[in-house]
């Protein structure tokens, strides 16, 4: 199967209250899409459906041209998925917790060693591998979290937040780290950093209310920028562009 991403109509209510709204996009290998949108916009709603965490109300999504909810564990062996917040087991070491990761994705005990090694040295875990997932501070966690979701190299990869926590130099080595990997994936990540969004993203879809309302270039967005790299230029964008869609529909 090729690296694709296909939404197709999710849509997911909680009650009266429709997080998702009907939302289709799709994304091909080589592409970097980066998920945008206020807090409560629906994003990481949808990336769960995407990946099976949730149930949707209506629609599916197919990955690598599996339907994650007809074909669940076909459609999971193609991506790696970094969660908000970046879950994990607090009482095993970082070691003990990419080795189940391993194991639970079918990793040969011949070939596991040598995965382990790698994605460590990926993202820059050597000095705390034996080290509990509890003692981590959240940027190190949150490089725990990047680790089980590459250990497998997956087709697909769907990031929430995954510089969140990140120190300045750790959030460039993570952006190298997504632009290596580019070429050869789909790779679909939420941020509320536009210095993220213009470094590593060819597209952005923007959300709100569970809508998509601009599914564009990073150079179009940032046209509409007044004041570069900040959270608050990046939350009136929000509201410009949403009035705009508003103002069509």
């Amino acid at each position: 199967m090729t690296a694709t991403l296909r939404v197709m109509n999710l849509t997911k209510n909680f009650g009266n209250f429709t997080a998702v709204d009907n939302i289709s996009f799709s994304a091909a290998r080589g592409e970097v899409v980066g998920f945008l949108g206020p807090n409560g916009a629906g994003k990481s709603t949808c990336m769960k459906m995407i990946t099976g965490f949730l149930t949707p109300t209506a629609g599916t999504a197919y990955i690598g041209g599996y339907d994650i909810l007809e074909q669940p564990l076909a459609a999971k062996k193609m991506f790696g998925y970094l969660p908000e917040g970046a879950p994990s087991y607090p009482d095993m070491t970082v070691k003990q917790f990419i080795n189940f990761i391993a194991e639970v994705r079918s990793i040969s005990k011949a070939d596991r060693e040598f995965k382990i090694n790698e994605v460590v040295n990926k993202v820059n875990l050597q000095s705390v591998l034996h080290q509990r997932i509890e003692t981590l501070s959240k940027g190190f966690k949150r490089r725990v979290g990047l680790a089980q979701a590459l250990i497998h190299d997956p087709s697909v990869l769907i990031l929430d937040e995954p510089t969140d926590g990140l120190d300045p130099n750790q959030k460039r080595e993570v952006r190298k780290l997504i632009a290596d990997m580019a070429k050869d994936k789909v790779i679909i990540l939420s941020t509320h950093i536009l210095e993220e969004v213009e470094a590593v993203c060819d597209r952005v879809v923007v959300v709100a209310a569970g809508r998509i309302i601009l599914d564009s270039t990073p150079t179009e967005l940032m046209t509409r920028v007044p004041t570069k790299n900040t959270i608050a230029a990046l939350e009136e964008i929000f509201v410009n562009i949403t009035a705009e869609y508003q103002g069509v529909s």
